[in-house]
């Protein structure tokens, strides 16, 4: 008996390889990684981050139905403002040796030595939310948008409801075309000026965090639109550090201090969904009207809901889609866009279906990524 039960664990022991090979997963027994590793760094995972982050993770779901382990690990600061615990958050990427980093980053200075970091030790890197190259790092893909023209359009959407050509007030109609962009709003105004056109309105801006890159560049696009029109009247810029708790409160002050007031452009979603609030509270929704940047899907259905007049698309859900195939083709060593232009452009009333729920994101080429990569 002692033999028969010997012979049994000899035997045993002899399987655990082979037992163990067989669990390993297709994947790698197909020569491709076990897994791929993706270190996601929003800023905050407020809506416009849960956005994106919604749209990693269904990225890599498609991924792993399609023969690609791929896992996200997202870690974000408690605040936007938090800027010593997103670059802490890099710092552990790195350390994790993660096989790439995709990151928006809170400020494009802070983040700069913790992507130095990556640099050195050979772990791509994904920015989102911005076009511009950042110097003094390498950057395998930029996913994002001028900053300057997504406030450029906002700032044209304003003059549109103030009295200027366009789709959103009462001025000269036209056509709405497929992307209410830059270059629609440029050939539009081009020839356009004060003294032939009735424009005039009382505006009030709410910006992100002051002197801050991305605050700077969106505030500066806006005042290039309406510059140009000296019956467009700034009252106050105010800082709500893209908060929507801060913008509440910002707004409340506006509208203590002003009493005639049109428009307040808030240069992100979060902070013009918190000047909706004071707004209703007060009963002066009917008579100022709030546009915005980003666009989740809470955004576009307050547009539905007259609430928000209009939104400059950032497009959150292709940062999360195509960064997650950006990150995994570099991973694979692929080559990938440099740039990834997703073009800002007008959320309003009548287009607001084709924002959300209409997505439009083309298909992952999974099974040609797998392919290139076993073919190599």
């Amino acid at each position: 008996m002692k033999k028969v039960v010997l012979i049994l664990l000899i035997l045993i022991i002899g399987l655990m390889p082979v037992m163990a090979q067989g669990q390993k997963s297709d994947s790698a027994q197909d020569g491709l990684p076990e897994e791929i590793v993706l270190g996601w760094s929003p800023p905050d995972v407020t809506g416009v981050f849960a956005t994106a982050t919604e749209y990693m993770e269904m990225a890599a779901e498609d991924a792993r139905k399609n023969g690609l382990n791929v896992e996200i690990i997202t870690q974000s600061p408690a605040s936007h403002t938090d800027f010593g615990s997103q670059v802490a958050v890099l710092e552990d990427f790195v350390a994790r040796n993660v096989d790439a980093i995709i990151v928006s980053p809170s400020e494009v200075d802070i983040v700069i030595p913790a992507i130095r970091a990556a640099n050195d030790a050979g772990i791509p890197v994904i920015v989102v939310n911005l076009l511009e190259p950042i110097e003094g790092i390498d950057v395998a893909s930029y996913i994002g948008f001028s900053n300057v023209d997504a406030g450029l359009v906002s700032g044209y959407a304003v003059l549109d409801y103030l009295g200027g050509p366009g789709v959103l007030g009462e001025g000269e109609s036209v056509a709405a075309p497929e992307f209410i962009d830059k270059d629609f709003y440029l050939d539009l105004y081009e020839g356009v000026s004060s003294k032939e056109v009735d424009i005039e309105g009382k505006v009030a801006i709410i910006e992100g965090i002051a002197g801050g890159f991305f605050s700077r560049q969106r505030v500066d696009g806006f005042h290039m639109a309406i510059d140009s029109f000296p019956d467009v009247e700034v009252l106050a810029t105010l800082p709500a550090d893209w908060n929507r708790e801060k913008a509440v409160g910002v707004t409340e002050d506006i509208l203590q201090s002003q009493s005639e007031l049109d428009v307040i452009w808030a240069a992100s979603n979060e902070m013009g969904i918190g000047a909706t609030y004071p707004l209703a509270a007060t009963g002066r929704d009917e008579e100022v009207v709030v546009v915005t940047n980003d666009g989740t899907p809470e955004s576009i259905d307050l547009i539905r809901e007259g609430k928000i007049l209009a939104e400059t698309w950032h497009g959150f859900p292709e940062w999360g889609w195509y960064g997650v195939r950006f990150a995994v083709m570099k991973h694979l060593g692929q080559d990938i866009p440099q740039q990834f232009d997703i073009r800002p452009r007008i959320a309003y009333k009548d287009n607001a279906d084709n924002f959300y729920p209409n997505v439009e994101l083309e298909a992952h080429p999974w099974e040609e990524i797998i392919e290139t990569y076993l073919s190599r």
